[in-house]
């Protein structure tokens, strides 16, 4: 660099309000401490590697306390000796790694010594005398064990989704999956949604980040490909398997699907069965009516399997359809190691293992922006009153989820997250304690500060308190409402043991088993509903009096 980019440089480097892990001044007015200059060589090298910069810089003969001044330094002021210092630092560090550079330079007629260090290399953290160090803001120590990790693993770190596939051409790619992409590709990029129209096919891809340089990525096969183009990916697969169970967890019925996901994803998504879901508020007397799942959730999950599929282990990714439940499950770790990191963290993650292919899949309108699907999913699910997804981790390169599609509790869930101004994560936490499952020491500290919850872990329940939150005057086990089933059971268990019923002995039946929390109109429909199904839709049982006041309930006899 010449005197006029240095000047610029070290004036833009004042011009910092505090010293990042990147910069660092020193006055070193005489002499410096050579061992901690090299220590200083190692963590400015490992923190320029970690936010994917260049390089640092070390200044002497400028205070590092605002207002920051030059005041010169005499730091082996001997041209020769400071050539040497490049040396000497070699013979220290890991791979002999030195400074790209050490600059002198004359400001406010008082020396200054601009010494460039090079980034960490991939994979290679840069240690000082066979240690490694880092910094935290303006401190400077040893590097923590995350980051140390995190340094070495980028040897390993190859963007499988951004490879190109040898031979691959346009010809492979779907016409019909092409086409859908650029509709997508308008709508989530609406200000090119004229101009697109304009660009052909291979500017498209290029424009999309599909293909590089016009040649054909495994991302392309994967979104784009058609279905015989699979072969691109060997010994790597990209398929996903539906498979639909009963209650008995007996596989029903099943279908795989393959490239391309830009168009069979739509075809996964129609073979759900997502149903109409009913379910009474203490706000109306008419029921509220929703779809069992909510289409972003099923997408967004389905969308996460894809981009976050180590495709390099070879498997499929499945999707399990029960009863009330879908179960999505892909190949890999789960990178932010925990979801709650997913949740309080403001910024997306750092590294992704697909980024090439996360990158298209944004721009297609596939997934939303990275990083902040998985937060909407657990908002969505709490304002359905639906408990929350469940992630399952615990199974090596695996990862789970579960969306649930019925209300566990009709008088807690549903109460709570609609009556109270919890935040998501203390909902989070909550919503364990409701399906029973493992507490972290955080979340049952976090619980207890708010007095949510009693009792000696793991026998943990909610207290009293949260019925009042509630409005719910009853414990929450009085409250708790059983399953529709469960009515219709006692019903038929009734007309078989006394041949017919009134309307009035029906309700005398169910009368004391409906939540507490209900009130005479909010039974009177309740019971209503049970029976109107019961033999409207059902079909099991019907009136044999003309006198819908006077009813005379039955059971329908089977051939």
């Amino acid at each position: 660099m010449d005197e006029n980019e240095l000047e610029s440089i070290l004036n833009e480097l004042l011009l910092i309000p505090v010293e990042d892990e990147c910069v660092e001044f020193k006055e070193a007015k005489q002499d410096y401490s050579f061992d901690k200059l090299g220590e200083y060589f190692s963590a400015l090298s490992n923190e320029s590697n970690l936010k994917n910069k260049r390089y640092s810089w070390l200044v002497f003969g400028v205070t590092d306390k605002l207002p920051r001044q030059v005041v010169g330094t005499n730091y082996r002021n001997k041209k020769l000796n400071l050539e040497s210092l490049k040396r000497e630092i070699a013979n220290q560090t890991t791979a002999n790694i030195t400074f790209i550079e050490i600059y002198e330079i004359i400001k406010d007629e008082k020396r200054v010594i601009m010494f460039q260090i090079p980034a960490a290399p991939k994979g290679i953290p840069i240690a000082w005398k066979g240690h490694y160090y880092g910094r935290d803001g303006e401190s400077i120590g040893a590097l923590n064990i995350e980051e140390l990790e995190k340094i070495r693993n980028q040897a390993n770190i190859i963007d499988w989704s951004a490879q190109i596939c040898q031979g691959a051409t346009i010809n492979d790619l779907d016409e019909e999956a092409i086409s859908k992409a650029r509709e997508q590709y308008k709508i989530k990029n609406p200000k090119f949604a004229k101009e697109c129209d304009k660009w052909n096919d291979e500017l498209f891809l290029n424009k999309a980040k599909i293909t590089i340089n016009g040649q054909i990525t495994r991302t392309a096969i994967i979104l784009l490909g058609k279905e015989e183009s699979d072969y691109f990916l060997s010994p790597s697969t990209a398929k996903i398997t539906w498979i639909l169970k009963d209650e008995n967890n007996v596989e029903m019925d099943y279908e795989h699907f393959g490239t391309p996901f830009i168009l069979n994803v739509d075809k996964l998504f129609n073979k759900i069965r997502n149903l109409k879901y009913r379910y009474m508020t203490e706000i109306t007397l008419f029921p509220t009516e929703i779809t069992q799942y909510e289409p972003f959730v099923i997408r967004e999950v389905l969308h996460n399997c894809i981009v976050h599929q180590d495709y390099i282990l070879g498997g499929k990714i499945n999707v399990v359809e029960r009863p009330y439940e879908l179960i999505f499950s892909n190949l890999g770790s789960f990178i932010p190691k925990t979801v709650e990191n997913v949740i309080e963290r403001d910024s997306p993650e750092e590294y992704y293992r697909n980024q090439f292919l996360a990158n298209a899949m944004v721009n297609l309108n596939m997934i939303d922006t990275i990083g902040s699907g998985i937060k909407k999913m657990f908002i969505m699910q709490m304002q359905r009153y639906f408990p929350l997804p469940n992630y399952n981790l615990s199974q090596y390169n695996k990862v789970s989820v579960k969306i649930i599609g019925k209300i566990l509790d009709e008088n807690y869930t549903r109460l709570l997250i609609n009556n109270t101004n919890l935040d998501l994560k203390t909902v989070i936490a909550l919503d364990k304690v409701q399906k029973r499952e493992t507490l972290t020491e955080k979340e049952r500290k976090l619980l207890r500060k708010l007095k949510l919850i009693e009792g000696r872990y793991p026998n943990i329940y909610v207290t009293s308190q949260i019925a009042s939150v509630t409005n719910t005057k009853a414990k929450y086990i009085k409250n708790r409402a059983f399953d529709k089933d469960y009515y219709k059971k006692l019903i038929i268990e009734f007309l078989k043991e006394y041949k017919s019923a009134s309307r009035k002995e029906i309700e005398d039946l169910l009368i004391d088993k409906l939540p507490e929390f209900m009130n005479k109109q909010q039974r009177y429909y309740k019971i209503s509903n049970i029976i109107k199904e019961m033999s409207k839709k059902d079909k099991v049982i019907y009136n044999d009096s003309q006198s819908t006041k006077f009813s005379n309930w039955k059971l329908v006899k089977k051939d």
